[in-house]
């Protein structure tokens, strides 16, 4: 096949093609109470049938291997007031300084992180404030501009004890985000977010903080559900994906190429790797955060197997066109050669660009 061929053509699919109505009504602003009584669609025999999500067990395979993303939905979105009283919403995308995730939770007095900023206009200079108590402490948090990139601004964040300024304090970035940070929901669901939006609008094995939307497939899963696989013999693996703003960015362009893609990174440990390696049955991604992620897994252990530049980085178009020598598990033992010769514990980050839409 040729690829280079392919490529123009590809690029130059219309947006219009893939464009449907989608009525406001057809849309559940909430979710069921119980998460596995919601609907699920099972294509079979060229026939689609409607059961309950508490069903998915028994339509699955002993020895099947489920992938989760684990990622947890951080309360991203910060609101602020000027003196002049004009609100300014600040969306965290990523740490920039920083940049690893689980050091900028961490970080007890200064950060910096990639940010959408909304009514951008209103804040030309100067710093936004914001004063909340946490822990019983009185907390100050200033917000600057500091730089921007192509498609974030780089806000720098500093929180002290409001009487003693500029001191190191306990608190956590991570916590502040807890206090006054809201749930980043999906522009589709047309409505604000609510206290009860930082439990439902989590996956129950989400653990990594980091992604601003939930790995929506995920949603309906239950303890319950959970033990009806175990009982079945179906195993299951983790990778961690941080869903970036990306996923909520419309589409404008009138060709797939003018569509630009947002970064996102991706963890995945040595363990999760054997059991891709030596698993003899069915793979299935559980969403599309999870096909992506294991898509692009392939890719990075060809350009590895190559000893290509730059291989922990897939960019927007690097999964589509390319030609390939070596299979799923030989491109799978490539990266988990170079994990260990890398090793950082028993994981190894990668990074690279949604490829997919």
């Amino acid at each position: 096949m040729n690829f280079n061929k392919l490529e123009p053509v590809f690029k130059n699919i219309a947006i219009e093609n893939y464009s449907y109505h989608l009525p406001d009504e057809r849309i559940a602003k909430y979710p069921l109470e119980n998460r596995d009584e919601s609907k699920l669609l099972y294509f079979r025999n060229n026939k689609i049938d409607t059961l309950q999500f508490k069903q998915l067990p028994d339509i699955l395979q002993k020895g099947d291997l489920l992938i989760f993303n684990d990622a947890k939905v951080i309360q991203a979105r910060l609101a602020f007031i000027k003196e002049s009283g004009a609100h300014i919403e600040i969306f965290c995308l990523e740490p920039h300084n920083p940049a690893d995730y689980n050091l900028a939770f961490q970080m007890k007095n200064e950060c910096e992180w990639k940010c959408l900023v909304g009514n951008l206009k209103k804040w030309k200079s100067g710093k936004l404030l914001k004063r909340l108590v946490i822990k019983n402490l009185n907390i100050s948090i200033e917000a600057t501009r500091a730089g921007k990139t192509i498609n974030a601004e780089i806000i720098h964040f500093k929180w002290y004890l409001s009487e003693i300024q500029f001191n190191n304090t306990t608190i956590t970035f991570g916590d502040l985000l807890e206090a006054i940070g809201s749930t980043p929901l999906p522009p589709y669901l047309n409505r604000e977010a609510e206290e009860d939006d930082k439990i439902r609008y989590q996956t129950i094995y989400a653990k990594i903080k980091g992604s601003v939307a939930a790995p929506t497939a995920g949603l309906h899963f239950t303890e319950n559900v959970f033990k009806s696989l175990g009982e079945k013999g179906i195993e299951t693996a983790s990778i961690t994906l941080h869903v970036s703003a990306g996923t909520f960015r419309p589409v404008k362009s009138e060709t797939i190429a003018g569509h630009e893609m947002h970064e996102e990174h991706f963890e995945i440990s040595l363990e999760t790797i054997d059991k891709l390696i030596h698993h003899e049955g069915r793979i299935i991604g559980v969403g599309t955060t999870t096909v992506r992620t294991l898509e692009s897994l392939f890719r990075i252990g060809i350009k590895i197997s190559n000893n290509e530049e730059n291989p922990l980085f897939i960019d927007q178009w690097d999964g589509h066109f390319f030609n390939h020598q070596i299979d799923v598990k030989h491109s799978l033992l490539a990266i988990k050669n170079f994990m260990i010769q890398n090793r950082n514990g028993n994981k190894y980050k990668y990074s690279f660009s949604k490829m997919y839409f």
